[in-house]
């Protein structure tokens, strides 16, 4: 494991979420590490554009489950989403051990060592359902680039049997940095895809 400054190590909150699962977010903290070739969950550091987690033996969250991270220091709240893929020995369930990828698209340099953030609960994750599929789409349309930050935008009832979500997207890679708008339209009850669509903004 990294070694790093020491910082003071954030209260396990044992009222919100992680206790209770009460959808609320939780106050923690990161380290960064660039991964290994084998991990407890048999996924590879590169899913997910590299954006990727190890979390605590006794956290609440899952192999395959994803967790929306805030960096509560940046001016506006820099934000990555995170697929858990391994899992680390001797740290609370509000510490996390993430790649450095994801590290630094939070807005730091990885020599800061350990960021405070807020953890939102992986079931009010805007990674789930069909924001995830639309992910997806984004990362296969545009190969060479990683999503280095996604928001819901808005989420909006059409009808009874329409529901429409919108997402922003950006994207980093060598060639440069690109906005990506995305929008979907499922079928609630049934569901079931309608249509999407993405575009360069």
């Amino acid at each position: 494991m990294n070694s790093f400054p020491y910082q003071p190590e954030l209260p396990y909150e044992r009222n919100t979420a992680f206790a209770y699962d009460e959808r609320q977010p939780v106050h923690g903290q990161v380290t960064w590490t660039y991964g290994g070739p084998v991990t407890k969950c048999e996924m590879p550091w590169s899913e997910n554009n590299y954006m990727t987690v190890a979390v605590a033996r006794n956290s609440p969250y899952r192999c395959g489950q994803f967790i929306r991270l805030r960096n509560i220091q940046a001016p506006y709240g820099r934000e990555v989403v995170v697929k858990v893929v391994d899992e680390v020995e001797d740290y609370p369930p509000n510490r996390l051990n993430i790649h450095r990828n994801a590290f630094e698209a939070l807005g730091v340099n990885p020599n800061v060592g350990v960021l405070n953030v807020e953890i939102i609960p992986a079931s009010d994750s805007q990674m789930e359902g069909w924001g995830a599929r639309l992910l997806h789409v984004v990362e296969t349309a545009y190969p060479g680039y990683r999503i280095a930050e996604y928001h819901l935008l808005t989420k909006t009832k059409i009808s009874n049997t329409a529901m429409k979500e919108s997402y922003s997207f950006k994207l980093q890679s060598s060639q440069g940095n690109l906005d990506i708008q995305g929008d979907i339209i499922y079928n609630p009850k049934a569901n079931r895809l309608s249509s999407f669509q993405i575009k360069e903004v």
